[in-house]
């Protein structure tokens, strides 16, 4: 935690004790050493800021703030306090109180390097640009050392950055960061590769493409030399900008010509020939065609070009793909450009038939082909498909038995032929019978293709794999297009029987967890998601699989911690960004700086850290949240209001990865851009719907509170009237959400089977909840309103209000009758699932606790009006004093609230007895393909889901049992 080199300072040596409890995570050991030790030596700063950071990591983080805040006020100037302070700050998400004590200590001792070199970190921290531009010049002239210096002048292209100004960026910051290098420059006095990048980054920056193009090839761009081709690159990157497209030709035609297998310069090379073609430009008459050499400016050349390429890879040691890939690559060009075969490259069917017969054995042909299988007439893709496994070294087929390959080369190539075959749609237009027949040939093959996996290590995914996913993809299209639901438990089968043979294998993971939560089952899939080991970016990129189905499958707890594993790393985010900051800048590496904030700002944007924080918000309140009282402490713990929104709309950013499980499909089945696009249109409606909600809920508090009765003046310096508004201003946002979202909805959507998964809208809006919740919050604004009227002359209002309790009850049965059926049965002695069952259900639960909330505010308003009527009525002595009707209507509606909770916690009861009853062993198992060991898989997989349902019926039982009793406790 410290430097603990000084032996010979006493202090260290009565500190090391409780550094050493400290860093073994005995805090209270920690705390108690300190505490003698201050009791010795009051004025030892340091064991002051230990025992805090002790009491920190105990949860005392008042006590640990408190004393902190003693020690920074006296300003220290001793550095293992600074760097114990430094710690709790960062500990306590505080890092911006970390300036102020090495400001504090910069002035007391100003010429200490160290000192001067933490400040500037300190603000590197908070994002203070300035401030750092300021402390690396300080720094500089106390140790005029280069770093410091361009240090500074980072934090002038950082304020260029995050100035709102583009052109304050581009006529202050820029120009002055360019004259501090500048003024270097001509002092000779630049020496590290870093400098010359960042003169570089400012020169791009101000778009000044020639000036950093002559800096790359002059005397200075001798000193980039970390990364390989690093100046060539540089140099290509300004040609491009400029449009120097003869340099641009020349430079990769170079390139290639030392390196024949770099794709990046053939693509570059082909962008610069048909530039050159377009333009008409012929070389100068005499000297050099361009800067870096001869020009090739026709498609002759290009061929040529290309030709000579291959040739070259004849005479190679090692077989390289770049040039024959590139071969496709113009040909596809030249069609594009309305060119057939003019040019004699060849048939592109025999070129990618010669390619497979020299790169058909690895991993990555299929890939390779993959790009130009539109090369290919659809007429010819069964021919094409024949004449590729006509080569295949297969085994002679017995009677009735496969020709199997006899080593892993003719397997990958086999594998690699069916890989194609899914790609051009062969599979796609055969039948039920066909199919099922494929499938089984595929785990034929699967099972065979484990010999040669035997040694191979747990964490190695197996050689045939493939062939697994590609019967279950099958499989799937049987159970997603014509409704097999057999297939999908055979697919269950596969997937699970796959990962006792290859545990690593993601991609059966993730498939497994995609198809168990389309049925519904949220409990296996915790467990396979957290075997996936997820790391840093990947709870964005992926997250989304597991929080989708969090909340609507009924697991609240397994909800809740999936939420909390998502937002933990969102939460990291800042703290770790602004280490690597700082790495930055230690290690030179400003180009990444930049790169660095961009992450930091995407991550903060992400349209997944908002999803998950405010479905986390909604189930918190969900799980803890009974009465108004309560309600009221979870949305202040939560520091919820409901003026506020945090969610930056504008520049929310979907950082899902929509390709992460593999697939076949044709470009047809594909996940197109188009998906994407109404995926990322539906996901933000349906995120604004659940944020308003969530903020609806959160106004429900504030209105508790209105002053009694007929006060509007009163009420208004409360600020009580300005919460019904803002509750008005939601409720009218609202609408807008749900009429945005059921315009959405009308278009039909249907994303490719492995696409983006569907919001919960649809299901939201059929089943009754929107609908439901709406006029919650309506009937809210209408006891609001009775409650600073009065009852007097409220006749309106509280017919309204009666009403609006009849209809939610209507509405709240229907939903519950939506719910009505049973989540599992066997038909034909097949098992088949109900998911929406459980999503209905769960929507219920939440309609019930938003009832519950509202009714709770109806209640606070209605008992003060109740009680006051009863103290006239003994004043006067009156027996029979008319009550208004809203107190009937009430009453008559809280009883049939908790007649109707009653009912369906029975039915809930029902469905656990219906789902433990089922017996599974007794359930048939179409027998097509799966042997004895794979039927035990089929009831394994059943079993998980049946499991699940129970699990997720019993938390939901659990849940209303409270909304039960909450009822309960309703009477004015």
């Amino acid at each position: 935690m410290a430097a603990r080199g000084h032996v010979q300072d006493p202090n260290d040596r009565r500190l090391r004790p409780i550094y050493d409890y400290l860093d073994n995570g005995n805090n209270k050991m920690a705390i108690q050493q300190a505490d003698k030790l201050l009791k010795k030596h009051k004025d030892l700063h340091c064991a002051k800021v230990l025992k805090a950071i002790g009491l920190q990591r105990t949860g005392k983080q008042d006590e640990a703030f408190a004393l902190a805040q003693e020690v920074t006020a006296l300003e220290p100037t001793d550095d293992n306090s600074l760097q114990a302070l430094t710690i709790l700050y960062r500990e306590m998400h505080r890092p911006e109180l970390v300036t102020k004590l090495y400001e504090a200590a910069v002035k007391k001792v100003p010429n200490s390097e160290e000192y001067h070199s933490h400040l500037f970190m300190a603000y590197a921290r908070v994002g203070e640009y300035k401030k750092m531009q300021q402390a690396g010049m300080a720094l500089y002239k106390i140790v005029p050392k280069n770093p410091y210096y361009f240090w500074s002048v980072m934090s002038l292209i950082m304020q260029s950055i995050s100035a709102q100004d583009e052109n304050l960026s581009k006529t202050m910051f820029l120009p002055l960061a360019e004259r501090m290098v500048e003024k270097m420059v001509k002092e000779d006095k630049i020496e590290a590769e870093a400098e010359v990048e960042l003169y570089y980054m400012i020169l791009e920056r101000l778009e000044k493409y020639q000036e950093a193009l002559d800096v790359v090839r002059g005397k200075l761009g001798e000193k980039l030399t970390s990364e390989l081709q690093s100046r060539e690159n540089k140099c290509m990157a300004m040609y491009k900008k400029l449009c120097k497209w003869p340099e641009c030709n020349a430079l990769s035609r170079r390139l290639l010509q030392k390196n024949s297998d770099d794709w990046q310069f053939y693509i570059i090379y082909f962008d610069s020939v048909f530039q050159l073609i377009d333009k008409s430009w012929t070389p100068p008459a005499e000297g050099e065609h361009s800067l870096e050499g001869e020009v090739h400016y026709s498609t002759e050349q290009a061929v040529k070009f290309i030709e000579e390429r291959i040739t070259e890879e004849a005479k190679s040691s090692r077989p390289l793909r770049g040039p024959y890939l590139a071969e496709l690559e113009l040909i596809r060009r030249l069609r594009h450009r309305g060119c057939k075969d003019e040019y004699k490259l060849g048939d592109p069917e025999e070129l990618m038939f010669q390619y497979f017969k020299k790169f058909g054995d690895k991993p990555c042909c299929f890939t390779d082909l993959k790009v130009f299988v539109d090369l290919l007439p659809s007429s010819q893709c069964t021919k094409f498909i024949s004449q590729l496994l006509g080569i295949i070294p297969l085994s002679a087929p017995a009677e009735g038995k496969l020709a199997l390959p006899a080593d892993i080369k003719a397997l990958q190539q086999h594998l690699c032929v069916v890989q194609l075959t899914r790609l051009l749609g062969l599979y796609h237009t055969i039948d039920k019978k066909q199919k099922l027949s494929v499938v089984r040939e595929l785990m034929l093959r699967y099972q065979h293709g484990l010999e040669f996996g035997k040694s191979c290590l747990k964490t190695e995914l197996q050689f045939s794999d493939y062939y697994c996913l590609l019967a279950v993809h099958l499989l799937l299209d049987m159970w997603l297009e014509a409704g097999e639901e057999m297939a999908v438990w055979q697919s269950l089968t596969l997937l699970e029987e796959g990962l006792t043979h290859s545990p690593s294998n993601a991609q059966f993971k993730l498939l497994l967890i995609r198809i168990y939560c389309m049925l519904g089952a949220f409990e296996p899939v915790v467990e396979l998601y957290s075997s996936l080991d997820a790391k840093h970016i990947q709870h964005d990129t992926i997250g989304y699989l597991l929080t989708r189905y969090a909340e609507s499958l009924g697991q609240y707890a397994a909800a809740s911690q999936s939420c909390n594993f998502a937002l933990r790393f969102f939460h990291s985010n800042q703290k770790d960004t602004s280490e690597y900051i700082i790495q930055a800048y230690k290690y030179g590496a400003f180009e990444k700086i930049p790169e660095f904030i961009a992450f930091r700002n995407r991550l903060n944007a992400s349209l997944h850290f908002a999803q998950v924080r405010t479905e986390r918000m909604l189930l918190d309140l969900l799980l803890e949240a009974n009465l108004s009282t309560s309600l009221e402490e979870s949305i202040k713990s939560m520091s919820l209001s409901p003026e506020e929104d945090d969610i930056p709309w504008k520049d929310l950013h979907d950082n899902r990865d929509l390709t992460v499980l593999f697939n076949w499909d044709p470009k047809d089945r594909d996940i197109s851009e188009e998906h994407r696009k109404l995926s990322l249109e539906e996901e933000t409606i349906w995120l604004q719907i659940r944020s308003l909600t969530l903020r609806l809920v959160s106004g429900l508090p504030t209105l508790s509170h209105t002053v009694h009765p007929k006060n509007s003046e009163k009420t208004a310096e409360n600020g009580v009237s300005s919460k019904i508004d803002t509750i008005r201003s939601l409720l009218q946002q609202l609408e807008t959400a749900v009429d945005s979202g059921k315009q959405f909805l009308e278009q039909k959507i249907q994303y490719p089977v492995l696409g983006p998964p569907p919001t919960r809208m649809a299901g939201f809006f059929s089943n009754g909840s929107c609908q439901c919740q709406t006029s919650l919050f309506y009937l809210v604004s209408d006891i609001y309103e009775l409650d600073t009227n009065g009852l007097e002359d409220s006749t309106e209002i509280q017919e309204r209000i009666g009403n609006s309790f009849k209809s939610l009850l209507e509405q709240l049965t229907d939903l519950f009758n939506k719910c009505k059926s049973d989540l599992m049965e066997v038909r034909d002695g097949i098992l088949k699932t109900h998911p929406n069952i459980l999503e209905n259900l769960v929507f219920f639960v939440e309609t019930m606790s938003i009832t519950l909330w509202v009714s709770s505010y109806c209640d606070s308003v209605l008992r003060p009006f109740k009680s006051s009527l009863q103290k006239k009525k003994k004043k006067k002595k009156e027996t029979s004093v008319v009550m208004p009707p809203v107190f009937t209507s009430f009453l008559d509606y809280v009883i049939e609230l908790q007649t109707l909770t009653s009912n369906v916690i029975d039915h809930i009861k029902g469905l656990e007895i219906i789902l433990t009853a089922l017996k599974l062993e007794e359930l048939s198992i179409d027998d097509t393909f799966l042997s004895q060991e794979e039927k035990k898989f089929t009831k394994t997989v059943q079993g998980k889901v049946q499991s699940s349902y129970q699990h997720s019926i019993q938390e939901i039982g659990e849940l209303l049992k409270k909304r039960l009793d909450t009822i309960k406790k309703l009477k004015i």
